[in-house]
This record gives C-alpha cells, structure tokens and sequence, in this order.
C-alpha cells in the first residue's frame, strides 16, 4: 500500500499584502500529479487545511477541488484531521457529501466517522471515537487509522478522560492510543497515527515553532508530547503543526512532519519544501521516502550596504519574495526606496539597518531599529511613550496576542 503524507496547507494566507492563492493552486497540482504518478492509494493531510476558521470562498473552492481531484472518484481514500488553525465544526459539515467522494473528514479527537461504501470498493470497515478502518479498492490489508485533531490540553483530556481530571496530557494520550491500537491495531492491517500535536524525542530541546504560527500546547505551561506515547504497533505517525520536514526520533516507526508544501514566513527562507511517500505491508517496517515539491516563490533575506548591489540582484532574481535588509549611516532617501520598489515586485519588508545611530537620533529620541523582533520593538514603543519598561502582565498579554515567546 503506498500512501501519501501532506500538511499545513493554510490555504487563503498571505505574505503580507501577497495573496498566495495562484502558488497554493500549483502546489496542490503537483501534489495531485504525485499521488497519481506514484499510483498512491491514499492521502493524510495532518491539519492547518486552512489559514483561519473563516477561510475566503476562493480558498474553500481551491480545497474542495483539491480533494475531489486527489480522491480519483472514490479510487483513492482522503483523511483528513482539523488543525489548530481550522474549526473542527467546518471541517466536518460536508462530511456527508465528501464521503461519496472518499474524502473522511475529523474535526474533534472523539469524533467518530459513519461507516460508508462505494461502489469504488472503498469502504470504512469500522469506526471508533478517534479511530477508523478502511478497505481500500484493489487487492490490499485494511488501513487503520488512529486519528487526533487538535484541540488545547484542557479540550484533549476533557475528550478523551473526561473522568481523569488529575491525568496529565501525556498519560491521557498514552492511554487514548494505547487502547485503540490494542483494540484495532494488529499486525494484519496497516497501522498509522495521525495527529496535529507539537511532539519530540523525550530529552530533546524543542524545535521552534514557525515565526507566525500559534503556539499550541505549551500556553499555560502544559508538558509536551513525547514521540515514546506513540504505541509501538503503529507503524507510522503523520504528524502536522511544524512546517520544516523532520522526523521525530523516539518512535516505533517513523514519526514525520512533512511541513507546509509552501514556505509562508521568513523563518522558512530558503527552506526546501516536502511531501512524505509511505510504502506499508502488514507486521512490516514501512519505507519512506520524502518527495521535493517544486511550486511556490522561495522566500530570501537579504543584506546589502550598498543600494546599486541591491537593485542589481534584485533585478536578476525576479522569481522570489525578498526581505531586505538595507545597511547605511542615514535613513533610505524616498529615491533610492522608488529605485529598489521598482526593481522587484516581490519585495515584501525593507528593513533599514542605520549604523551611525548618534546622526539617526530626532528632537523626538532614539530612531526605532526595525531589526528588532516585535517583542523587542514593544518594549522600546511602551517605554518611549510610558517612559518606563512595561511589566510582566503586559509583556504576558502582549505574548498572547502576537502568539510569540519574549527572548532574553
């Protein structure tokens, strides 16, 4: 059985004042090319299908059509999980039409999936709250699917221990896929995990989320997830939330994030984008394979202390979004912005980097150093306008609205 991992769509997101619709429609292409090149018999989207809970009508129509392409008229099975960008209630209500397409749908980590067939030979075998087993058509084993959605800490424990309020989260998770697997799982079937969860390697740091993304489960200092919870009969965790591919070391079986199959802020500059190709048999290892994806503008940061370099590459290198950091002893002359917008078209930040501060200096105080993280840039604001820093309150709410940690 070959099948196809993807996540992080965040289809509707923009860069800035970018709309990136155009991009997110060859990507999907490419990824539906793939699938029916590598004869895939089903696709895993790990969550963050959309960029809000309120996605534009175009965004909506591009994921639709998405589906019903990569479904292959219910020749090809499509599950797909709720992220922490989605509603769980918008994913699930086309569930009913999807099915008839071989699209599954699950929005919240209890949620159980109606059982269903099509004359495809697709059919969901059984289902379970968080679980469900499909035949695929063709000759192959039932592909059982442990599924988590996301929900916060307090949301996860209340699905899934509702009568375990001391439990922790890593011991509510550990039991909820422990048991199914042990219920469901044997070594007859093709046995995956897939969640939306920020997860590592017990005794490893944690790896950053992305720059603009929304923290997930440490808000309120709740205890990560440990790639060890993972029962030691899947045999393959799709994993969603981080958008740079990685594998999470510490499982039975691979535990991967495949990332987003764009790069959509400048913490993913120059990143290489990927899709995960899993090829399963029963009782087995599975095999891997990651698959470059090759639509999109690449994201680039650039330095530059002189204006005529500046112009120059950015006239050679057309096809990127670029974040401009401009080195000089004065503030960018209104020409010279003119020169460099009209170079490029994809310019999405210039940040002016003023070397000789003291000249920089107005009656009204020090210049703001655009370099700064909005973090920093909010102390400097507050303490300029309040004249004095601003408290931890302030700093903790602050936090919460830019979705962001303050850094020493």
């Amino acid at each position: 059985m070959k099948i196809l991992h993807t996540s992080d769509w965040h289809l509707g997101k923009r860069l800035e004042s970018f709309s990136r619709l155009e991009e997110q429609k060859d990507v999907l292409n490419e990824i539906c090319e793939i699938a029916d090149k590598e004869a895939v018999n089903a696709v895993i989207i790990a969550g963050d299908l959309f960029d809000t809970f309120n996605p534009s009508t175009e965004a909506v129509d591009l994921f639709y059509k998405g589906l019903k392409r990569l479904a292959a008229d219910g020749q090809r099975a499509v599950i797909a999980i709720a992220g922490n960008h989605d509603s769980p209630d918008r994913i699930e209500a086309p569930d009913p039409l999807a099915r008839e397409c071989g699209i599954i749908f699950t929005g919240y980590p209890n949620s159980e999936v109606q059982p269903f067939s099509l004359d495809s030979g697709l059919k969901v075998l059984q289902s379970d709250q968080g679980f469900l087993e499909i035949r695929l058509p063709g000759d192959h084993p039932p592909l059982r699917i442990v599924t988590t959605p996301y929900a916060n800490e307090l949301r996860l424990k209340t699905f899934l221990a509702p009568d375990d309020k001391e439990a922790s989260l890593r011991q509510v998770l550990n039991d909820s896929w422990q048991t199914t697997a042990d219920k469901y799982c044997d070594d007859k079937g093709i046995n995956l995990l897939v969640t939306h969860l920020f997860m590592i390697q017990e005794g490893t740091k944690m790896p950053e989320e992305p720059e603009d993304e929304k923290p997930i489960l440490y808000i309120g200092g709740a205890q990560p997830v440990f790639s060890s919870d993972i029962p030691s009969n899947i045999q393959y965790t799709a994993l969603g939330h981080l958008h740079r591919y990685q594998e999470v070391k510490g499982a039975n079986g691979p535990a991967i994030y495949t990332g987003s199959p764009l790069a959509y802020s400048f913490a993913e500059a120059n990143q290489q984008k990927h899709i995960s190709l899993i090829d399963a048999e029963p009782g087995k290892p599975v095999n891997t394979t990651r698959i470059e994806l090759k639509s999109g503008r690449r994201l680039l940061r650039k330095r530059f202390e002189d204006i005529d370099q500046a112009v120059q590459w950015l006239s050679e290198n057309q096809d990127v979004y670029v974040e401009l950091t401009l080195v000089s002893d004065t503030y960018l002359k209104t020409e010279d912005r003119k020169r460099i917008y009209s170079a490029h078209d994809g310019i999405v930040t210039i940040i002016p980097e003023v070397i000789n501060k003291q000249s920089a200096e107005t009656q009204e105080g020090p210049a703001i150093e655009l370099g700064k993280g909005m973090p920093e840039l909010f102390e400097d604001f507050f303490s300029h306008a309040k004249g004095q820093q601003p408290n931890e309150r302030i700093k903790e709410l602050f936090k919460e609205i830019i979705g962001e940690d303050f850094r020493d």
